[in-house]
């Protein structure tokens, strides 16, 4: 018997047709699903490398960034005493005892900060000099201009010129009595030393130093009390001067002179520091507090007859 329905026809779908479908849908979810991860890997990355940075750069600010009332602050008492007992204790022959190294450090300690303070003379004290006043100004003058480059360059951080003393120490008399004759001229007690002429006065050193409110000046050089040596009859002129002459700042400038017991530091002291503003001294450091005074003064001392009195002779 013949299939009279010729119409109909059986349609099969090959197996090949739907795996292949399949695989089609499968790697295109794979490869949305790698994008996706992809995508999430780089995000949560992104973010922890944003938040160390962020932190880290907070860290190193926080620990660059002053602390209120440590930037300005002086060095704590264990480590000041630490650097005098050690000073104090130096193999030097030539180093300043404890009860001289006291008595200026405790005056830089009470000075505001930042504190100007004026050393003449390179000694084995002078780093203890920069450590001591810190977050200050610290400047230096020595008459040796070799030492003065060479110990700049040992220590780049240690501020210091060189000066050319035109005195000497053999004619400490004649000096004093020339500065004394010239007070209401060249060599009055409130000027710019830069434009005097004073024999006494220091007139070539940086202009900045002049124009510097000094806090504190120590008078430990130049060297030597030998007849042609110069003296310091000029530091202590020109320490008195700077200290009167003063625009600003703190009114009162503290002046030690070292080797108090030396000829010229007791007569020069006595002559243009004063015996009323010596504060204390011992044989070692007589400690002068000089006051600003007006431009017109004529005078170094409150009282014109000095107290002191001059050597009878300069040998």
């Amino acid at each position: 018997m013949k299939n009279t329905n010729t119409n109909t026809k059986l349609i099969l779908l090959h197996p090949y047709i739907q795996k292949q479908g399949s695989s089609n849908r499968l790697w295109v979810l794979a490869f949305i699903s790698v994008l996706t991860l992809a995508f999430l890997v780089t995000l949560i990355y992104t973010r922890e490398t944003t938040f160390i940075t962020t932190a880290t750069s907070s860290v190193i600010a926080s620990s660059n960034a002053p602390v209120s009332g440590v930037g300005s602050a002086s060095l704590p008492t264990t480590v000041i005493n630490t650097l005098l007992h050690y000073a104090s204790k130096s193999n030097d022959t030539y180093h300043m005892p404890h009860s001289d190294l006291k008595p200026i450090s405790d005056v830089l300690r009470k000075c505001s900060s930042p504190c100007n303070f004026l050393i003449f003379g390179l000694t084995p004290e002078t780093l203890l000099w920069k450590s001591l006043n810190h977050n200050g100004r610290t400047v230096f003058i020595d008459e040796n201009r070799y030492y003065a480059a060479y110990y700049e360059e040992l220590h780049p951080e240690i501020d210091v010129y060189d000066v050319q003393y035109t005195t000497k120490w053999s004619e400490m008399k004649e000096l004093i009595a020339s500065a004394k004759e010239q007070v209401a001229n060249e060599c009055k007690p409130v000027q710019n030393l830069l434009f005097s002429e004073c024999k006494l006065g220091l007139n070539d050193l940086p202009n900045h130093v002049y124009e510097v409110d000094w806090d504190v000046i120590l008078v430990d050089g130049p060297r030597g009390d030998w007849p042609d040596a110069p003296g310091r009859m000029s530091a202590i002129f020109t320490a008195g001067v700077l200290a009167r002459s003063k625009k600003g700042g703190n009114p009162k400038t503290h002046v030690f002179l070292h080797d108090f017991s030396g000829e010229v530091q007791k007569v020069c002291g006595t002559e243009f520091l004063c015996s009323h503003n010596l504060l204390e001294a011992n044989q070692n450091l007589g400690h002068y507090v000089l006051e600003r005074m007006d431009e017109t003064s004529v005078q170094y001392c409150k009282n014109h007859s000095s107290s002191g009195s001059l050597p009878s002779s300069s040998t």
